[in-house]
């Protein structure tokens, strides 16, 4: 099974990120960051961790209002720094475990977290600010590990409570340790924080003392922590500093009790930039693989003709679904009907999926991974309607399949 080995908080100010970049380890003002980031790079070196649990939040660069989740996890096998105005930072893109990450996701679900997944979209400073500066590079080559991603939506209200992320951590720990994989060494990554204030009047508030209470309950007390509500972290911490309730995700998942290795704390310009490490104290060997991890979906492997749409076949046909999906656009609409070999090439669609679409292989589609609401919308663009894809998946022609209504009808989702 599945280890954790211990848990990391650390800020994620876009600061972190500049100093890296622009080679401030040598100046004196910016000199404890990457010292105390360097206790972070040994400890996962000395640790083999082998997996990060990255938990962040955005800031509003590829998740934005029109649809914001409370729990958002990575379920891909890739992510990539995204462009938060000023151009895309030049780092390699983390390469996510794309098993885990499903794993976990149906093990929350089963726990009745209803998360949400994501996959194609670029990381922001959130994210990639830490992580490029735990990751360790070692002569001169970046750490070769892996990354389950989530997204926490901290910045609409109503947020996720305190307590919630505590117990989101709990149920967390469980789901990784019933991942059936003995030499997965993980740690849980917590970001944010500490205090801080970016907007309005208050802009620049700062409370030390308090971050080192948080701190200390945090290793010695979470429960405490659970108990404060929004409007409390915003007071004592500052109203973006509230983003602290995070790392209760990670300590969540950890042990009741922990060890602590390293806790540090440096307060240069906005952000109270703080990092620390705890060690996990439970041994797991007693940890078994959830025999229920799969029980809401069993026996649909029975039903013939039958094809659940899960993240394997979600992120497989992902970019098939994606062409599908934009034709409800008008212009790529307008493109494909004026050229949808160009614009099957532009948008890298493999000869497979290209022959699908340009032959109507309808069935041929579904099997592949491709959802019916996405053939739903091509028939539409060609005019057809739905009884027409209904008729070719079961393989009967228009006549017999309207036989078997109990009305002969026929519409799609055009406009005529």
């Amino acid at each position: 099974m599945a280890k954790i080995i211990g848990g990391i908080g650390a800020s994620h100010s876009p600061t972190i990120a500049y100093a890296k970049d622009t080679n401030k380890g040598a100046d004196a003002s910016w000199k404890p960051i990457f010292d105390d980031f360097s206790v972070l790079q040994k400890w996962v070196h000395e640790q083999k961790i082998n997996v990060m649990f990255l938990i962040f939040n955005d800031h509003i660069t590829s998740f934005f209002f029109d649809h914001y989740s409370p729990f958002t996890l990575g379920v891909d096998d890739s992510y990539i720094t995204a462009d938060e105005g000023g151009g895309a930072r030049d780092y390699p893109a983390a390469k996510g475990h794309k098993a885990l990450s499903q794993h976990i996701a149906q093990s929350m679900m089963n726990a009745e977290f209803d998360l949400s997944t994501f996959q194609k979209k670029p990381l922001d400073h959130g994210f990639f600010s830490p992580f490029s500066m735990i990751a360790p590079e070692v002569d001169g080559a970046y750490w070769n590990g892996t990354v389950v991603p989530l997204q926490v939506g901290v910045l609409q209200f109503p947020a996720p409570t305190a307590k919630r992320c505590y117990q989101f951590g709990k149920a967390l720990r469980k789901a990784i340790q019933s991942f059936p994989d003995d030499d997965m060494r993980v740690a849980i990554v917590a970001t944010g924080g500490l205090s801080h204030q970016v907007h309005g009047e208050r802009c620049g508030f700062n409370d030390e003392a308090w971050d080192n209470k948080f701190l200390d309950a945090l290793e010695l007390d979470p429960e405490e922590l659970t108990k404060m509500t929004h409007a409390q972290y915003a007071t004592k911490g500052g109203f973006e500093g509230a983003e602290v309730i995070m790392w209760l995700i990670m300590r969540g998942a950890l042990s009741d009790k922990v060890n602590k290795v390293h806790r540090s704390t440096y307060l240069p310009s906005m952000t109270n930039i703080a990092t620390v490490i705890y060690e996990d104290t439970e041994d797991t060997n007693a940890v078994i693989v959830d025999p229920n991890l799969t029980h809401q979906l069993d026996g649909l492997e029975k039903l013939e003709g039958t094809y659940p749409f899960t993240l394997e076949r979600s992120h497989k046909a992902y970019r098939l679904n994606l062409f599908l999906r934009n034709l409800s656009n008008q212009i790529h609409r307008e493109r494909f009907l004026a050229d949808k070999e160009a614009l099957m090439s532009e948008c890298q669609l493999t000869d497979e999926e290209k022959d699908m679409i340009r032959e109507l292989k309808w069935i041929e589609m579904i099997r592949y991974g491709a959802i019916f609401f996405g053939l739903e919308k091509l028939s539409a663009v060609l005019g057809k309607s739905n009884p027409e894809i209904y008729a070719c998946m079961r393989g009967e022609t228009m006549e017999q399949f309207q036989a078997s209504r109990k009305v002969s009808m026929t519409y799609s989702v055009g406009k005529k």
